[in-house]
């Protein structure tokens, strides 16, 4: 992990080109260089961003969704895969950090990952949501507990969780544990309304205070148009506008530019890292301010498996039996 004090931070609120993982991959790659032409060393997309976050399964009851459904997994990401691999590859062109949301399709199931790039292009990290949230569930598989980790990068040490995680506060805890220095948040944007883009600012605050870090959160973002090829009725129109609150926040709780809540853009803020040790000086949450002999976690980063292969075991007793 290098020591450089400055980091340029960028945080995008975009649109998903629907119904195309290419074209949607393609447009994150574009938006990586425009980034890195304005001095950028980090950029984070929203959740699922590509190919798109599954709105339809907050507006269709389930016994509609299956072509919806089907179409997504057509165009949804294999990790790692050509898809994976232009993002890598602009991302060490550009020698930035990326973190990109994903539907990542593993044969028979879809999940809501998060990939961490480093400068190499090399994913350092991939974490699938561990409880997808409410609709969700119809879409999504769960993730296990093997990407609750903070992972060190060539600008500092990241974390990543991904929309109503942060509403498990063991989950922000495990990263608070490991030590991140910048956390990654995504949420899809253009749902529920103001409520939810004023929910979210609260829990970035809270968050980058408790762990004293800085926080960069994008929201996704839909044009008229996109809503209207999503549904044409007007009521449930309303419900995918809104919800927009793309954000820079410094360990101090504080806005460090000026939030995104409407339209495409990318937003910018320099971060000092000097501001963690200001902060964790007064209250270390997983440190000085910290009671293990009265409080802690159990975490279990086990990847999860359908089963457990023992046949090498096997073969080697048989060797040691001749």
């Amino acid at each position: 992990m290098a020591s450089k004090k400055i980091i340029r931070a960028a945080a995008a609120q975009i649109k998903p080109v629907f119904f195309s993982g290419l074209s949607t991959t393609e447009k994150v790659c574009d938006t990586i260089r425009t980034a890195r032409e304005q001095g950028a060393d980090i950029i984070v997309f929203p959740e699922t961003f590509v190919p798109y976050y599954p709105y339809f399964s907050f507006i269709m009851p389930p016994v509609w969704q299956g072509k919806e459904h089907l179409r997504l997994y057509e165009e949804s990401v294999v990790v790692p895969g050509p898809l994976t691999d232009m993002v890598g590859q602009t991302a060490r062109e550009c020698g930035m950090v990326v973190v990109l949301g994903v539907n990542e399709r593993d044969h028979g199931s879809l999940y809501n990952t998060q990939l961490v790039y480093d400068t190499t292009g090399e994913i350092v990290l991939k974490r699938r949501k561990i409880t997808p949230t409410y609709h969700e569930r119809m879409v999504w598989g769960q993730g296990d507990g093997s990407g609750l980790r903070a992972v060190d990068t060539s600008i500092a040490r990241i974390g990543a969780l991904a929309c109503w995680e942060h509403y498990n506060p063991l989950a922000r805890y495990a990263l608070m544990a490991d030590h991140e220095q910048i956390h990654c948040s995504q949420f899809p944007g253009s749902l529920v309304g103001q409520i939810f883009g004023d929910q979210m600012e609260v829990t970035i605050r809270h968050h980058a205070l408790e762990s004293g870090c800085f926080v960069i959160n994008a929201t996704g973002w839909l044009d008229d148009e996109q809503v209207s090829t999503l549904t044409t009725d007007l009521k449930l129109q309303k419900s995918l506008r809104g919800g927009c609150m793309t954000a820079i926040i410094s360990p101090e709780g504080s806005h460090l530019c000026e939030p995104l809540t409407q339209g495409e853009g990318i937003i910018y803020a320099d971060l000092d890292m000097a501001l963690i040790a200001k902060r964790k000086r007064m209250m270390d949450s997983v440190g000085h301010y910290a009671r293990p002999e009265l409080l802690s976690l159990h975490l279990n980063r086990e990847h999860q498996h359908v089963v457990a292969v023992r046949e090498a075991a096997v073969e080697e007793e048989k060797c040691a039996d001749l």
